[in-house]
């Protein structure tokens, strides 16, 4: 408010002082407008500043964590509020966390509530997404209407990944991806998760896409899309979410925490504007029971399409159809892996602000160097542009034009020792 006040004040000694001096339009008008554009800009920023911090807010420890270069890894919440019944969604989002800080960084789930897109929750707010049955799932899409009418939901992987790329963040993990869905070269119907990997730079650890998606042309898709994927681990096989092997495989594969944070900075450092994904495998002790998830999983999908469900309400509907024909087997499976995703996601978090913090430190070390006249110097300081008006007589006439002078003159620090 303050600022707002302090602008318009400002704004009422331009038009006093424009009104003293009319008789000089040439400069004046320059001015004049130079003035203008500068208090509407201000004005402008004000404005945006607040509007960003009205549908914004990041958690202290994660504003800290970010502030000092420390590791964060961003979470998704709509495996708290569409993906497991409760009590298993808060238990399991809480021991994702607790991972996380395990491996060294700090975790940041994203979520919607009451309109304000959060990066960090408490506690209370973990808890709240958990238990409550009214919730949105919250895509890019989404975003406007959500945030507009003030509602609450959990965030897809889309959501999530524009949400902790604007906060700074550059690890994003999740259970699994969105793709391509079964006869989507006649229904278009593709997942948003895959475009945002086309457009916003952070990496996203999964466990690849689940079996009831086309995963050939969702690995297409991103391919178009420019999407670099690698698997985590000694094969290129890509994951299909509950078994460590879809029979298709990725372009690349990174071995350890290292190499794939090195993959990552390449991609930040080349700005290119698109995402890494990295796939994952689930454990081999719960991808056992691959076959027999796998054959509920068709069995569910089947049946998801004979009733008609489509878009975004098939997954929650498969994954609850699943675990009941499983007798729970894949609920324990889809926790297992949701774990395994948190370790390694956090270790290549850890990889990547260390390689980052290196790099940082050997840019400082100070380096001779060659000072030419052709070297750029940037001066940081202050402009000053001064107009006198001086009039040829000692009393001035209000409301008419004064015969007199005007003298321009430039000083300020910064323009000073620009100028030697």
């Amino acid at each position: 408010m303050a600022v707002a006040e302090n602008t318009a004040g400002f704004g009422k000694i331009i038009n006093i002082f424009f009104e003293e001096i009319q008789g000089f339009p040439n400069r004046m008008r320059i001015l004049k407008r130079a003035c203008s554009v500068i208090l509407r800009t201000g004005v402008r920023r004000y404005q945006n500043t607040c509007n960003k911090d009205l549908f914004f807010k990041v958690h202290p420890s994660v504003s800290q964590s970010l502030a000092e270069n420390k590791p964060v890894v961003a979470l998704e919440s709509t495996i708290v509020t569409h993906g497991m019944p409760y009590p298993h969604n808060l238990s399991t989002a809480t021991e994702v966390e607790a991972i996380v800080r395990a491996e060294g960084a700090t975790p940041a789930t994203v979520a919607v509530i009451d309109g304000e897109i959060r990066v960090g929750l408490s506690a209370d707010e973990l808890n709240y997404l958990a238990q409550s049955k009214s919730l949105l799932k919250v895509s890019r899409r989404d975003l406007p209407y959500v945030v507009s009418k003030g509602l609450s939901g959990g965030t897809t992987v889309s959501a999530t990944m524009i949400a902790a790329h604007r906060a700074g963040i550059s690890v994003f993990v999740t259970g699994g991806i969105g793709g391509v869905h079964r006869d989507g070269q006649n229904s278009l119907d593709i997942s948003a998760d895959l475009t945002e990997l086309s457009r916003t730079p952070i990496a996203v650890v999964s466990a690849g896409v689940k079996s009831i998606l086309d995963i050939g042309r969702t690995l297409e898709f991103l391919e178009t899309q420019g999407v670099c994927v690698a698997t985590y681990g000694p094969s290129e096989d890509f994951p299909a979410f509950f078994t460590p092997h879809s029979g298709f495989t990725s372009a690349y594969n990174v071995h350890n925490p290292s190499e794939a944070a090195k993959l990552i900075a390449s991609a930040l450092l080349l700005g290119l504007q698109n995402g890494v994904l990295i796939a994952v495998p689930i454990p081999e002790e719960h991808g056992a029971a691959g076959q027999q998830i796998e054959e509920a999983i068709q069995a569910a999908a089947t049946e998801a399409s004979l009733k008609g469900i489509t878009g975004k309400d098939v997954t929650p509907f498969i994954l609850q159809k699943v675990s009941d024909l499983t007798q729970g087997k894949s609920l324990q499976s889809n926790i297992a892996l949701i774990r395994n995703n948190a370790k390694v996601g956090s270790q290549i978090a850890c990889a990547l602000s260390k390689q980052v913090r290196e790099k940082t430190s050997k840019s400082l070390i100070s380096q001779p160097g060659k000072v030419t006249a052709d070297s750029d110097v940037v001066v940081i300081g202050g402009i000053n542009v001064d107009f006198i008006a001086k009039g040829k007589t000692k009393e001035l006439q209000f409301g008419q034009t004064n015969p007199g002078s005007v003298v321009q003159s430039f000083g300020g620090v910064g323009r000073n020792i620009a100028g030697v």
